[in-house]
């Protein structure tokens, strides 16, 4: 069982992600913490020493969710199906959220790389995570014949992962999941995945 200092935590963490991902880091105050929370200034403090501080946990927790979520999309015996699931499992984590937010790294990368090289190299090294795991599948399915072979894995990683935070941003802004649904399937295309 939490203690209510736990809990206390996990609620500022909990406002604090929703917050940095639909508002962005720089315009979220503490005040506005305060009032999602309804707890007072003082409890900010006393668990973190700034919004800086919040941020890094935030990021913190959803690098270890999204390379759990990685691991689990990217699984598998055959790795041109677990391309393919990755991409069903992108869409219908977005589709729940009905394209509210969007990727936290994404947004992340837009607001804070030009600004904060802190969080710029944190958020760098989720993106290249993300690039070897996804790389490591792609390379597989070359392989077993799954996906074109005229391009080299990293290569296609990237333009995999471009692709799929392009169709975030743009089903985002018009909150209809066709355009990160018609992204998917043209990637589908282009690698010529065959599951």
């Amino acid at each position: 069982m939490r203690t209510k200092g736990e809990i206390t935590r996990a609620k500022i963490l909990e406002a604090a992600r929703e917050l940095f991902n639909t508002k962005g880091f720089s315009a979220t105050s503490i005040n506005d913490l305060v009032v999602a929370t309804g707890l007072q200034k003082g409890s900010f403090y006393f668990h973190f020493s700034g919004k800086d501080a919040i941020a890094r946990e935030v990021l913190k927790e959803a690098t270890g969710e999204f390379m759990e979520f990685l691991g689990k999309a990217l699984g598998g015996d055959n790795p041109g199906a677990s391309i393919d699931n990755f991409f069903r499992c992108a869409l219908d984590k977005h589709l729940a959220t009905g394209f509210v937010g969007g990727c936290i790294f994404g947004n992340t990368a837009l607001e804070m790389s030009d600004s904060d090289p802190e969080f710029a190299g944190a958020i760098d090294s989720v993106f290249d995570e993300w690039i070897s795991r996804v790389a490591s599948a792609v390379a597989a399915a070359q392989k077993r014949g799954q996906i074109r072979t005229d391009i080299n894995d990293e290569a296609l990683a990237k333009h995999i992962i471009a692709t799929i935070e392009g169709g975030i941003m743009m089903s985002r802004l018009k909150k209809d999941e066709r355009p990160m649904r018609e992204c998917l399937d043209t990637l589908r295309i282009t690698l010529d995945l065959r599951v």
